[in-house]
């Protein structure tokens, strides 16, 4: 056992003291045993270990830094690469951190939690160890990072991403790293994760209930392969000749949705804080007759991509995952559409799916190629997700693996663990409506009180998609806090406030469906509100 230096041995274990980081020398080129590791794999090894000063939050930390493999069982699969930082000054707690998109590199150990606040110190400068993995692959030279699909051609790599089995394995391989580092386990350990990375959140939750204490779960992707089904449906409806609108009209019915709902929740400040109340008609900026007559309207091909985009899309055929639609992106209840990378891009959908489409529409492209036909040169606009032919039995076959995250959280909650949900109401990538739903079907099944014992659900009124570009409520809230009192004291979340880390301004973060009304006083203050239904 790798102890750290001038470490003091108790009747079972030793006890590292403050003063002293882990042996990195010692850790360079550890076997990692496949016993270790619930999940089939051949071992690993930590291919490097040195120790490193970094300032982080306005610290100096010091802490040694691996970075390990873990290896596959088929030969022809890459191998799982991963990292953990192991900090001086240890406080007995672990936090594993979620990838986005693709995935293909590992986060950075040194990152926030998903609207994470910018006044607290992140995990690492608390001293937590922080690991993470590339989820099984490495993008590809020349691709966006988060935006490579092609590892789905190998099976022990699409399982290692979409259904979520490397993250057992980087959190096995991770625990048996500490172990050796400190000489014992963590007294908690955390997954923090936003996107893909919320979805791995909820994975981990479901599938492996005691692996964690608490999770933090934000704008979680939960049903992948439910929302690239829809993803699809858009590319094709935006690729129809005239129907996409360019970013000047974007713009002019992401502002035309503000003027329409932002008062009403009491007070006129650029967030739609209701956005079930908010109904904005596109028909409004018709343009004369319904042809293309310039920036100041929407043709009428144009109105029915954006209604489309912002309602339900249900395929008319089973599934063995057994969902049966997705519910739209809220373009029309404000959803942020003035971050078009994210939303619709600045381009329309074409073959091959150019790099200024909006990024659904590349993530789409991605998995027909490589998850679905697993044919490189295969025309993803060829593919009609209404009508799939046959390819409907590999679709029914990858839901059961990407869409596998059911809602049965009741292990979970035995196990003691707790789970903050959160969601920008404004997110442009992953719709709200699909959490609520998710956290509507948790409540469904386990019922409201035993819901509302272990989990918190979170609605953030003018929040987009990771705080992407300039949203119109850039949220920030210490949710990290909130977990290690709700794990280590019992305490849940009590009139939590998120402020807007932009705008110098707060609000009540309100458990959904509940929303901040204006009542009276200093808009930015968020006393001046309360949470109502």
């Amino acid at each position: 056992m790798v102890l750290l230096a001038g470490t003091t041995f108790g009747p079972e274990l030793a006890t590292a003291t403050t003063s002293t980081v882990p042996a990195c020398a010692e850790l360079d080129q550890m076997k990692i045993p496949a016993s270790v590791m619930s999940l089939p794999t051949t071992g690993g090894r930590v291919q490097s270990a040195s120790v490193k000063t970094s300032v982080v939050s306005g610290k100096t930390i010091e802490y040694c830094l691996l970075d390990a493999d873990i290896f596959p069982m088929d030969p022809t699969a890459p191998a799982i690469k991963m990292r953990v930082a192991l900090p001086h000054g240890w406080n007995r707690k672990a936090m594993m951190f979620g990838g986005g998109g693709y995935n293909g590199t590992i986060p950075d150990l040194t990152m926030n939690m998903p609207f994470g606040p910018r006044d607290q110190p992140v995990p690492l400068a608390r001293r937590y160890v922080t690991f993470a993995s590339d989820s099984g692959h490495q993008h590809g030279p020349g691709t966006v990072p988060s935006l490579d699909g092609s590892f789905g051609m190998n099976d022990e790599a699409l399982h290692n991403f979409a259904a979520g089995d490397a993250l057992k394995k980087t959190r096995d391989a991770s625990m048996f790293l500490i172990r050796h580092a400190y000489g014992k386990n963590p007294a908690e350990v955390y997954f923090s994760g936003g996107s893909t990375g919320g979805r791995e959140a909820l994975i981990v939750a479901q599938r492996w209930p005691q692996a964690f204490d608490g999770v933090i779960s934000a704008y979680p992707a939960w049903n992948n392969l439910s929302e690239v089904l829809d993803l699809g449906y858009l590319a094709h409806v935006l690729s129809r000749p005239g129907a996409f609108p360019g970013p000047v009209k974007q713009t002019l019915l992401y502002d035309s949705v503000i003027n329409a709902c932002d008062g009403l929740d009491g007070v006129k400040d650029k967030v739609i804080s209701n956005p079930r109340g908010c109904h904005f008609d596109p028909h409004v900026l018709r343009c004369t007759g319904g042809a293309d007559t310039g920036p100041d309207c929407l043709s009428d091909p144009q109105i029915r991509a954006v209604t489309a985009m912002s309602t339900t899309f249900r395929w008319p055929y089973r599934i063995a995952s057994g969902e049966t639609g997705y519910p739209g992106f809220p373009f029309l209840s404000g959803a942020d559409m003035r971050t078009p990378f994210l939303g619709f891009g600045t381009t329309a959908p074409a073959n091959p799916m150019p790099a200024t489409s909006g990024y659904g529409m590349q993530y789409w492209e991605q998995w027909v190629k490589y998850f679905l036909t697993r044919d490189p040169g295969y025309n993803s606009l060829d593919l009609d997700p209404k009508r799939p032919g046959k390819w409907l039995d590999r679709i029914s076959h990858l839901s059961t693996i990407q869409d596998r995250n059911n809602v049965d959280l009741r292990p979970f909650a035995r196990a003691g663990g707790k789970l903050i949900l959160l969601h920008g109401a404004a997110d442009e990538l992953v719709s709200h409506r699909s959490t609520n739903d998710y956290y509507q079907r948790v409540r469904d099944l386990l019922g409201p009180e035993p819901t509302h014992a272990f989990m918190r659900y979170y609605l953030v009124p003018g929040a987009n998609h990771a705080n992407f570009g300039t949203p119109a409520f850039a949220a920030g809230w210490d949710s990290l806090s909130a977990l290690e009192r709700w794990v280590g004291a019992g305490q849940p979340p009590a009139n939590p406030i998120v402020a807007d880390t932009t705008h110098n301004r707060a609000r009540p973060l309100c458990e959904y469906p509940a929303w901040p009304r204006y009542r009276a006083g200093d808009p930015d203050a968020a006393q001046s509100f309360v949470c109502t239904r």
